[in-house]
C-alpha cells in the first residue's frame, strides 16, 4: 500500500483552516509515524454489570465463590455492590485484543452465574428500595475492611441507588517514544520527561472537558430510568411517564451522567479544572483532610461500628467523580495522589462512557478506535489553561447534551458564541480526521479513520445515536424499559454461554479462582495492627508530600 501522505496545511470541509498547532503537529509527527519510531497507545477496559434475577431484580447473592477473590483477583471484581461485577482487562495496544478478553470474561462468568443473567444497560434494574443493593463485601483483612467502609460511607453520604449505575472505564496511555518526540519538537529538551508528559496529559484533560459532550452525545445510551430508581416517587420535570414503570427524557442522551447519576453538589465547591497537577494534587488533599459539617452529622464510628471513613468532603480521592482523571499506578505505601506527584501522569482514565445495551459487550472496537482519536485529538490541539469562567460554561455544556443532546434546537456555547451540536461536532470530526490518518500510519487498514467517518452520520441524525436508537424501540414497542433490557440480557446471555473461550485464557481465569482466593487468605493472616490503627496510619500518609523527582511542580 503506497503511504498515504497529508497536505502540508489541513482544511476542513466547512473551509475552516485548522489550527496551526494541530497542522504542525500531525505533520511532523507523520514522518516518523510512517517510519515505526513511536508506539500504539495502549489501552485498558473496565466494564461494569449489574448481576440480576431472571426478572430483572438487582441480585441478592454473594458474589460467587467460583469467580474467585473479588479482592485480589486481578479481572473479576465487585464495585460498589456485590452484585455489580467488574471486569479489567489487561493493558493492550490493539482494541481488538482487549474485547476478545473481556468477552472471554463474560463467558466465563456465565459457567457459575445459574440463571442470574449481567444487566447491559448503565441504569440499574428494578429496584425495591435503598437496600435491595447490597453493600459489596472484601473480607477481613484490614484493607477489605476499608473498602466496604468506604461504600458504607457512600451510603450515608447519598445512598446506594446511585452507586448500582453502570459504565466503561477506558484508560488509556500514549507510548514514552512518542513524547520523546513531541518533547523534541516542542523544544523542551531542558524539562524532567515526567514533568514534561505530566503537563501534556494535563492539556489533555483539559481539552477532554472543553468537548466531552461530544463523547455524551454519540455514545450516550441511557435516555430512560425504571421508576423505581426515584424511590421517593418525585419526579423531575424532565422526566416524562411512559407506560407504568418506565421515565423518559426525550432528548437525553445520557441521564447517567445528569444530575441523576454521579453527581454531588458537595464535590462542585472543589473547582477542579485541571490546570495543573500541583493544583490538581493539593485540591484532592485538601478535600480528604477537611471536615464537612453535615457529614459530621452522621458519625464515623459509633460504638465499635464503622459508618464511614471520615467525615471529611472526600472519605478517599476515589470518591471525587469527574469524567476524566490522570491515573498513576501507586505502589503499596502510597495514595494515588502520592504516586501522581512523585512520578508524574502515567495514563488517563475516562469516565463518561455508558454501557451500550445494544452491544452484547457494551462497548465495540469502532467506538475504542473513535476514542483513541479523539485522545490524541485533545492531545495535539492547543490547550490553554482553562478560568472560572469557562469551567462554567464548560460544565453548562455538559449538562445540556446530557438532557437535552438530540434537541435539534439546542445550542452549546463556544467562544461565547451559541453552536449547535451538528455544526460544531462536525468542524471536530473534520479535524480528527488528519489525527485519525496519523495513528493508521501505524496500522495495516483504516480503522481510526473508519471510526471517525461512522460517527459522522450521528450529528445529522440524532436517531441512529444509541440514546436515540433505545428511545426509538420503546416508542415503537411501547414496552417497558426493564421488560426491553432484560429481553436484551437474556439474549446476550444466550449467545455469551454458547460461544467458545481462547483455550489459554480458559486456563488462566480457571488458576486465579484458587489463586485469588489464597492471596486473600494471606492478606487476612498478615494484618498486625487494628484497623483503627490501619486507618490512622493510611490518612497519616495521605497527607505527607512525594514530591522525588520534581514530577508535581
Amino acid at each position: 500500500m503506497p503511504p498515504r501522505r497529508l497536505p502540508p496545511r489541513l482544511s476542513n470541509t466547512r473551509g475552516v483552516t485548522l489550527s496551526d498547532t494541530l497542522t504542525s503537529l500531525v505533520s511532523r509527527l507523520e514522518g516518523p509515524a510512517r517510519q515505526g519510531e513511536f508506539s500504539r497507545l495502549r489501552r485498558g477496559l473496565e466494564k461494569e454489570g449489574l448481576r440480576v434475577d431472571r426478572e430483572g431484580h438487582v441480585a441478592q447473592s454473594q458474589h460467587p465463590h467460583a469467580l474467585g477473590s473479588k479482592l485480589t483477583h486481578p479481572h473479576i471484581t465487585t464495585d460498589y455492590s456485590e452484585a455489580l461485577l467488574e471486569y479489567i482487562t489487561p493493558v493492550t495496544s490493539r482494541p481488538a485484543d482487549a474485547m476478545a478478553f473481556l468477552g472471554d470474561l463474560h463467558r466465563f462468568s456465565y459457567r457459575y452465574l445459574g440463571d442470574e443473567l449481567i444487566w447491559p444497560a448503565s441504569m440499574p434494574a428494578r429496584l425495591d428500595g435503598n437496600d435491595s443493593i447490597p453493600i459489596a463485601d472484601y473480607g477481613s483483612s484490614n484493607v477489605g475492611t476499608m473498602k466496604r467502609v468506604y461504600r458504607q460511607g457512600l451510603d450515608v453520604r447519598y445512598g446506594r441507588i446511585m452507586q448500582a449505575i453502570a459504565g466503561v472505564h477506558y484508560n488509556v496511555s500514549l507510548p514514552d517514544d512518542l513524547w520523546t518526540l513531541l518533547r523534541d519538537i516542542d523544544g523542551a529538551g531542558d524539562t524532567p520527561f515526567n514533568d514534561y508528559r505530566s503537563q501534556r496529559y494535563f492539556g489533555l484533560i483539559r481539552n477532554f472537558r472543553r468537548h466531552s459532550w461530544l463523547l455524551l452525545y454519540l455514545f450516550g445510551a441511557s435516555p430512560a430510568i425504571d421508576r423505581s430508581f426515584l424511590p421517593d416517587g418525585r419526579v423531575p420535570d424532565k422526566l416524562e411517564a411512559h407506560g407504568q414503570e418506565t421515565l423518559i427524557s426525550r432528548y437525553a442522551t445520557s441521564l447517567r451522567m445528569s444530575d441523576l447519576g454521579y453527581q454531588n453538589k458537595v464535590q462542585q465547591q472543589l473547582k477542579i479544572c485541571f490546570n495543573s497537577l500541583s493544583n490538581y494534587v493539593n485540591t484532592l488533599r485538601h478535600a480528604i483532610s477537611t471536615p464537612w459539617p453535615a457529614y459530621e452529622a452522621l458519625g464515623v464510628n459509633e460504638n465499635g461500628e464503622w459508618r464511614q471513613l471520615n467525615a471529611n468532603i472526600l472519605q478517599i480521592e476515589n470518591e471525587y467523580y469527574s469524567d476524566i482523571r490522570p491515573k498513576r499506578v501507586a505502589r503499596h505505601d502510597e495514595t494515588p495522589s502520592q504516586a501522581l506527584e512523585a512520578r508524574g501522569v502515567e495514563y488517563i482514565e475516562v469516565r463518561c462512557l455508558d454501557l451500550n445495551p445494544l452491544l452484547t459487550l457494551g462497548v465495540d472496537e469502532t467506538q475504542i478506535h473513535f476514542i483513541d482519536t479523539f485522545v490524541m485529538w485533545c492531545l495535539l490541539s492547543e490547550s490553554p489553561w482553562i478560568p472560572d469562567a469557562e469551567c462554567e460554561a464548560l460544565d453548562d455544556n455538559r449538562q445540556l447534551v446530557v438532557e437535552r443532546g438530540r434537541d435539534p434546537a439546542l445550542r452549546l456555547c463556544h467562544a461565547g458564541k451559541p453552536r449547535s451540536v451538528a455544526d460544531w461536532g462536525g468542524e471536530i470530526l473534520d479535524e480528527m480526521r488528519g489525527v485519525a490518518e496519523l495513528l493508521d500510519r501505524l496500522e495495516e487498514d483504516t480503522p481510526h479513520a473508519d471510526a471517525v467517518a461512522a460517527m459522522a452520520p450521528r450529528l445529522a441524525d440524532p436517531t441512529l445515536t444509541p440514546s436515540g436508537q433505545l428511545l426509538a424501540r420503546l416508542e415503537e414497542s411501547g414496552e417497558e424499559l426493564s421488560d426491553v433490557i432484560l429481553a436484551i440480557a437474556r439474549d446476550q446471555a444466550e449467545q455469551l454461554r454458547h460461544e467458545p473461550m481462547a483455550s489459554g485464557r480458559e486456563r488462566l481465569l480457571a488458576e486465579l479462582i484458587e489463586t485469588s482466593h489464597q492471596q486473600q487468605a494471606q492478606i487476612e493472616a498478615a494484618d498486625r495492627v487494628s484497623f483503627a490503627d490501619f486507618l490512622s496510619g493510611y490518612f497519616k500518609r495521605a497527607r505527607e508530600s512525594r514530591v522525588t523527582d520534581g514530577a508535581g511542580r
